[in-house]
This record gives C-alpha cells, structure tokens and sequence, in this order.
C-alpha cells in the first residue's frame, strides 16, 4: 500500500523589541545568565503585566505579509504546565481567539509551486532556558541550570495547515518563513541561537484516504537541515511501524543529530491538558482598522517578489537571485553596489562567490562585513578600465576585507594597479626576448604554444600585473 505524508509546523519566532513582552526587561540575547530579570517576568507575587505594543505591531505586520486575517479582538489565556524555566507555572498566550487567521505563503520545490496555508499568527511569551551539565540534553545531564533571561521574550507563533507533504517541502517552507521575517525586521530568525524554532507534527496516511493518520510531534528542531533530517527519519519510522502491522502512539519526539534518528519523549498532550483559561490581568487586543493599515504600509516589496524582480529585471539567474533574497543583508548590499557600478550580474557573482567564501571561512555573517557596496563598486570600476585585472581584483578585495582599509590605500601600499602602459611593457618583453633564444627560435619554427611560456616570464616579472591584453599584442609583434 502506498502512502503520502502529511506534515504541519509550528514555528516560534523571537520579535526583534527592546523589551520583553510584558515587562520593561531588557531582551537583548547573550547577556549573563539571569540579569535581565523582575518580578513580573520572574511571576512574583502581586505583580501586572503590561502588553508591549510593538510585540503586537511586529506580529500584526507579519500576518498581514503572510496575507492572514487580522482578528478583530484576540484575547491572551493561561496556558498551565509545571516546568523548571516557567516560573509562573503557566505561559501567557492566546488560545480560543488568536490574533490573526486564514492566511497563505508560496513555496517552490523542484520547479513546483504551492500555496501553503496558514491556520493562525499568535503571541505569547517565552519560557526560560535550561543549561544541562554534562550533556546536550536532560538525559544523561548531571545537573541543569535555569537561566530566566529568556522568560517573558516576545514570541510569534505561526502555525502552518497540513499542506508540507515532504520533509524537503517542510525544510524550504521554513526558509522561506525565515527570509520573510528577516525582511520584514520583525525576527533575525537565527535557529542556532534560538530566536527561531520549529516544532513539526507528521502522519502518513493511505494515497487517497481523506482521514488523517496518527501523527507525531518532532519539537524544537535547531536548523534548516535538521528539519529535513528529522522529518525523514519520522517519516521512515511511520512508514516501518504501520507496514509491520503496528500502530503509531500520539507523542512528542526528539531528534537527535548525531544518529539521526527520533526518540521518544512523553505522551502527546492535548489542549485540555492545559486547562487554558482567559489571563484575567490584561485586556484584549483589539487594533484598530487604521493601525493596521498604516502597518501595512510599512511592509515594502517582500523577498519572493524582490526575487522575480531580480530575475526579470537584473537577469540573475533563479538560484543566485534566491541567494541574494535569503539575507536582507545581502540583498541590500547587492542592490547598492548595483545602483553604484550598474552591472548585476558582475555584482553578484562577486558576492556570491569571494565576498561569501571569506564569509564563511571567517564565520562571520554578511552585517560584519569591513567592506562598503562603495568598495565592492570601485573595484569593479577598475576591472572595467582595465586598471585591476581580475586576479589583482581579488588580492584587493581580500585586503579590503581582512584590513578594512580604503581600495586606493591597499592599492598604492601593494603596488597592485595593472600597467598597461605599452612603453613600459615593451622594455620588460625585450629583455624576457635577449634572455630566452631558444624559446625564440621555437615560436619562430612554429611551435606557438611557447607563447604561453613568454606570458608566464612578463607576468612573473611584472608580478602579475601586465595587462594581458596589451601583453599578449606587444609580444606577438615583438616575436614576429
């Protein structure tokens, strides 16, 4: 019997705000363990929350650009668990009256093109963090620490419809999601440090059967890779359990990365096992027709679109386009070089390549870069008259990028200009000419590969620096 998979995401986004999400607590990420903490975040006795305003903006802004349904009035509830890292004994979200629904974003795999809904966009606040002592996870963990700076953060969740029907569907959606909030400014959606997780609920079901198959819940999955991984090792793992006659249990998995494989956690709970209630402390979120239009406003051209739009005006190719819209960074950097020097696709090749290679073996990401679109466009400029070549182009580039100093200071420091100077040339070939008879009277005979031979010799002596243009002219007439 054959069977399709069927998978739903929930992912957790971190809005980029000054402060938590019902207190005044700083939420910047990195800061010693438990610093930026108060009694509200902390759930002491007596104290209010406040709703941050821009927690709310942030999200109403995202759900607008996944082209969801703002809700009228969306109401925060008590979500009840009892867990080391949530002090309160109950997380602040929204439940029965999320604050937006009904939306959609476009994903494309292997040249197909689908509409993947989206159930609802609700806030809620995070818990704290868990530091296990002596291993990567609680199990095997000698003691763990709880680190509360995280609790309260503003968190996004956006819950997909089962529309993924593939781990690698799964693995691009969120990429996708991930650009978008990082155009949006609403999310730096770095899975590595935690401001974007991805929980995964998966089933299979019999191809043409309506019925959904027991599903499994695959939680807090740290990269783009992994959910793939994850997700395939689930799907393996249904698919032997049923075919064995067997029947999958509802519960939450963890995926572990070194095997590759899921393990069991608990069993799944369910929305009653929470026993939500309304937060009684603060009232509903109801925006205004207004607010929510001028928040609209600020949405500007969004990553799928800026990626036609580099396609069908600036004629990248579909993958170095999807390269330059992955990282708002990037795609800003790109299109100031482009409006300086006017060629996109010399541009972007140097960005994908050089520019990304030293990037990544540096381990730095692309707002670290000590190179202006200003420096990238003056280098380019130079190739264009012929004063760098190519090579002396990427010498200059990587100098740039390791000093952070001017393009003519590491120039005029280095010596590196092409000459192109004929005059000059010329003295350089007639003394490569005086000092290799031989390979003269090879050329002379015919044999003019040994051309190569007399490149190699002036470039050695200009040290690379000779205009191969012009040198290879003056030394076919010099030959002759």
């Amino acid at each position: 019997m054959k069977y399709e998979t069927i998978i739903g995401l929930e992912i957790h986004a971190q809005l980029l705000t000054e402060s938590k999400m019902f207190c005044s607590c700083s939420n910047k990420f990195g800061d010693k363990p438990n610093t930026n903490i108060c009694p509200v975040c902390t759930g002491q006795p007596g104290v209010l929350p406040v709703t941050n305003r821009k927690a709310i903006e942030l999200a109403i802004k995202t759900a607008l650009a996944l082209n969801c349904t703002i809700e009228p009035s969306s109401v925060f509830a008590r979500k009840h668990y009892f867990y080391p890292d949530l002090p309160k004994n109950f997380q602040i979200s929204q439940y029965e009256l999320p604050l937006a629904t009904k939306g959609y974003i476009e994903i494309e795999v292997d040249g197909k093109k689908r509409k993947i809904g989206i159930t609802r966009v609700h806030l809620e606040e995070d818990a704290g963090k868990l530091v296990h002592v002596g291993a990567e996870r609680i199990m095997g963990a000698e003691e763990s620490l709880v680190d509360y700076n995280r609790t309260g953060t503003p968190l996004m969740e956006i819950v997909s419809e089962p529309d993924l029907r593939s781990p690698k569907e799964a693995a691009v959606y969120t990429q996708r999601l991930a650009e978008l909030l990082r155009s949006l400014m609403v999310c730096d959606a770095k899975m590595e440090e935690g401001s974007l997780r991805c929980d995964a609920n998966i089933s299979i079901r019999p191809i043409g059967e309506a019925k959904f198959g027991t599903k499994t819940e695959v939680k807090n999955i740290n990269s783009f890779k992994a959910i793939e991984k994850a997700l395939i090792s689930e799907e393996k793992r249904h698919l032997e359990v049923t075919e064995e006659g067997e029947k999958i249990i509802q519960e939450t998995r963890f995926f572990d990365e070194q095997t590759e494989t899921t393990t069991g956690m608990r069993s799944k709970e369910y929305a009653h096992d929470y026993r939500y209630f309304p937060e009684p402390d603060l009232v509903p979120i109801e925006p205004s027709t207004e607010w929510i239009e001028e928040i609209r406003q600020t949405i500007g051209e969004l990553p799928q679109q800026k990626k036609e739009r580099f396609i069908t005006e600036l004629k990248l190719s579909p993958e170095t386009a999807q390269i330059m819209v992955a990282d708002k960074q990037t795609g800003d950097f790109f299109e100031a070089v482009v409006k300086l020097h006017g060629q996109p696709v010399a541009a972007a090749n140097w960005i994908v390549g050089d520019i990304t290679a030293f990037l990544n073996e540096q381990k730095m990401s692309f707002n670290e870069l000590a190179l202006s679109p200003a420096q990238l466009a003056e280098i380019l400029k130079m190739i264009d008259t012929g004063t760098l070549s190519n090579k002396l182009a990427k010498d200059v580039l990587f100098q740039v990028l390791k000093t952070g100093k001017q393009v003519k200071e590491v120039i005029e420091g280095a010596g590196l200009t092409q000459i192109s100077d004929e005059s000059e040339l010329t003295k350089v070939i007639e003394e490569i000419i005086k000092n290799n008879p031989k390979q003269v009277e090879q050329f002379k005979s015919g044999k003019t590969a040994v051309l190569a031979f007399f490149v190699g010799q002036v470039m050695k002596a200009t040290k690379g620096r000779a205009n191969p243009q012009v040198l290879n002219a003056l030394l076919k007439k010099a030959l002759h």
